[in-house]
């Protein structure tokens, strides 16, 4: 099909009603708000597929996914890899999983550690300075973690930058092994806050620390390539095992959530419809619809977004590998997702529109799509989303 540039959706609503939006909740803590960060640059091309261009068969001859075998969404050509068929097209056929092809950011670095600390603290490009801190610590200063707020956890090896403003510490959960890896809250320094109104905040986190080792003393250590690139995260072929434990953390105490998942970065060998790409998208896949169901009805309430630092390119080389790219596809998936569309700008992929005649170009900004999901999410006001990300406007598509 031949695609226009074009926005498809547009704005729906005033502005009055989209900082309302569809989910504006009687307290932050009805809703779930978790993001899920594929490390090494998830190669978009082959994960939601562009059957409809002429130049993604041609520019892959050895990883090309068969239409054959494809999922095909039904819309405007696109199709799913097979090994997201059983776990990931339900979701999209129920309305549940929405996809943003061609976001990112407008950073050309193509540097893994550059890209992933800048898009962790909200910043756009070299030579702009990056905001103080990282979104989801803005986000949590904006909405707070008392009762009734944002329960903030993070799911990975260590506290990384996407934190960093929070204010009191955040839980952090390394599922990897068999200890709790936290930025913990000493008893010394919670002596400090006694008589004061901020001694019931410190008690709670000293109990989610608790509660947060407990629950993490029984996950298998899965081996995962623990390079600087992958930051130690988990292997996306262990995430539906510990997706489940997630799930009952989520359901329990936490409302906000950051995981980091590893091993995306396929120079080499990345394989079609079989290979390294399909395991690490069939364990992605697992490990969401295992989520969504651990979570039961709480999943109605849930929203998850799924990034990367960036695409890779939508020529392969010659490793049978993707090298870095540009653009990339973001999912947002939950029980309260306008799902089963594309939303955001899109282009015919041709020769003319490729980023730099070898990547898919960036025509939605990774911040304001965020920042339109946190709006709506939690009914926050146009001061409250320029303190999380600075200058940058929100989508007005109201997904959730």
């Amino acid at each position: 099909m031949n695609l226009s540039r074009r926005t498809v959706l547009a704005a729906g609503a005033s502005a009055g009603l989209m900082t309302l939006g569809a989910r504006a909740w009687a307290a932050p803590g009805d809703a779930r708000f978790v993001v899920v960060f594929l490390r090494g640059a998830c190669d978009a091309a082959n994960t939601l597929i562009p059957l409809h261009s002429p130049l993604y068969a041609e520019g892959r001859p050895r990883i090309a996914i068969p239409k054959s075998v494809a999922a095909p969404l039904g819309v405007d050509g696109w199709a799913l890899h097979p090994a997201l068929k059983n776990t990931m097209l339900p979701l999209w056929q129920r309305g549940e999983l929405a996809f943003v092809p061609f976001a990112g950011i407008a950073d050309n670095s193509r540097s893994h550690f550059e890209t992933q600390e800048r898009i962790e603290r909200g910043g756009n490009q070299p030579g702009t300075p990056d905001p103080a801190g990282g979104f989801l610590g803005r986000l949590v200063a904006q909405v707070g973690q008392a009762k009734g707020g944002l329960a903030p956890v993070s799911f990975t090896e260590q506290l990384t930058s996407v934190w960093t403003g929070a204010g009191l510490a955040v839980p952090n959960v390394s599922l990897k092994g068999r200890k709790l890896r936290a930025a913990r809250i000493d008893p010394a320094v919670a002596d400090l806050y006694k008589g004061t109104r901020f001694e019931s905040n410190i008690k709670e986190g000293m109990e989610a620390q608790s509660a947060a080792a407990m629950a993490a003393m029984d996950a298998k250590d899965h081996a995962d390539e623990d390079s600087r690139i992958n930051k130690g995260a988990l292997n996306a072929a262990s995430f539906e095992l510990q997706a489940q434990r997630m799930a009952r953390l989520l359901s329990d105490k936490y409302r906000l959530a950051f995981i980091d998942l590893g091993g995306w970065d396929t120079h080499v060998n990345q394989g079609g419809a079989d290979g390294k790409l399909a395991g690490l998208l069939g364990g992605l896949g697992g490990g969401l619809a295992a989520l969504a169901r651990g979570l039961g009805p709480h999943w109605r309430s849930t929203t998850v977004v799924v990034i990367s630092e960036f695409g890779r390119t939508f020529r392969e080389n010659g490793n049978g590998g993707t090298d870095h790219g540009h653009g990339s596809a973001y999912w947002v998936l939950g029980g309260g997702v306008k799902g089963g569309k594309l939303y955001g700008e899109q282009v015919a992929l041709t020769a003319n529109t490729l980023h730099e005649n070898r990547d898919w170009p960036v025509l939605t900004d990774y911040r304001a799509m965020l920042g339109g999901l946190m709006r709506d999410t939690y009914g926050l006001s146009g001061a409250q989303l320029d303190a999380i990300f600075p200058g940058v406007k929100p989508v007005g598509w109201q997904l959730v």
